[in-house]
């Protein structure tokens, strides 16, 4: 472990040390958090591939007592370096999907162009690499004993770190805190797309036996028909609802027993900022209007580790980009806490 005995906790944070200003090594570090820098299917607004390298600044701010957990922080939290080849890859095929989904948003026939046709190749093959890329990257990871967490990046970039979860795990669930379903078979034609994690998750991988979606307010009438069809492996709690029951009287604790009583015993939770009230977010990809505060969701996690499950991983995506930088500086607030809540659910 890293010798902590001339760190200062509450000096300020230092740009020479690594995530949170903490002085680890990711061989010293109990949990390493994998960047990831991809946004090539995002539907509105972009920024979300640089995400990871701004909230590695943001972080530098954050003090590092919790109450909630104690010097967790001290297991040691380490962040890899945005790999810049993936970044390059993701700008660039960016820039062939907006060529994609302005050509389709005319209404035109991609078969009859052989040009677009080759796009929509491209940008599917890349999506297949950034999968495989982040499965080998995480299997390495576990295999290592690390506890891992992914920060997007666009939320189709967890894919691959739930397949290497898979392999450890017999079966799991998945906790998604999001504005949207993200069930859609593809979206405008990119089959691994922002809008089809889960999705492809429920198709791919047979060991995610329940998905539960919390703070859902955007879908469409086929993610609503799938949910529908797939019995009880798929359970949504939308914020519409949610907030109908708080209006009848019901407390936001009874509502949380609610949602962990669907969940099995080990947990992975898929964290989309836009889950947020938008004034949390304001440039996330898709802002909605609703949504929760950061102290709601942290309680429902509180409760979700009090109750007995376990948490095998995380992802944080999303996060947008800000002239003022408030969208990075919540985002690092918010994986500051994913963090502790990992290390505390996972005892050394």
């Amino acid at each position: 472990m890293a010798d902590l005995s001339r760190f200062d906790a509450n000096a300020v944070g230092n740009p020479n040390n690594n995530i949170f200003g903490l002085p680890f090594t990711e061989e010293d570090a109990r949990l390493v958090l994998l960047p990831v820098p991809w946004e090539v299917t995002v539907s509105y607004k972009a920024g979300t591939a640089r995400a990871p390298e701004h909230l590695f600044r943001s972080s530098l701010q954050i003090d590092l007592f919790d109450p909630d957990i104690h010097d967790g922080w001290k297991q040691g939290f380490f962040m890899r370096e945005p790999d810049r080849k993936i970044l390059l890859k993701s700008d660039y095929l960016r820039k062939e999907a907006e060529l994609y989904i302005n050509y389709i948003s005319q209404g035109e026939n991609i078969d009859k162009n052989k040009f677009m046709c080759k796009t929509l190749k491209e940008v599917n093959e890349g999506s297949i690499f950034l999968n495989r890329w982040v499965y080998e990257q995480t299997s390495e990871m576990l295999a290592a004993g690390k506890l891992v967490g992914v920060i997007g990046g666009d939320h189709s970039c967890p894919l691959g770190f739930l397949k290497a979860l898979a392999e450890k795990h017999e079966t799991f669930g998945v906790l998604q805190i999001d504005a949207h379903c993200d069930l859609r078979d593809s979206y405008e034609g990119f089959t691994h797309s922002h809008a089809s994690i889960m999705h492809n998750a429920l198709r791919e991988i047979p060991q995610v036996t329940r998905l539960v979606h919390v703070g859902v307010r955007d879908y469409s009438d086929g993610e609503f028909n799938f949910i529908k069809e797939s019995g009880d492996r798929v359970q949504v709690f939308f914020d519409k609802d949610i907030r109908e029951r708080t209006y009848e009287g019901e407390t936001w604790k009874k509502i949380v027993e609610d949602i962990i009583d669907r969940l099995p015993q080990k947990v992975y939770l898929s964290f989309d900022i836009d889950g947020l009230d938008p004034k949390l977010c304001p440039n996330t990809g898709t802002p909605v209007q609703g949504g929760f505060e950061t102290e709601q969701v942290f309680y429902l996690i509180k409760l979700l580790l009090k109750s007995g499950r376990t948490l095998i991983g995380f992802d944080l995506c999303e996060v947008g980009i800000s002239s003022n930088e408030w969208d990075e500086n919540v985002g690092a607030r918010v994986l500051f806490k994913l963090c502790h809540f990992m290390v505390s659910s996972n005892p050394a």
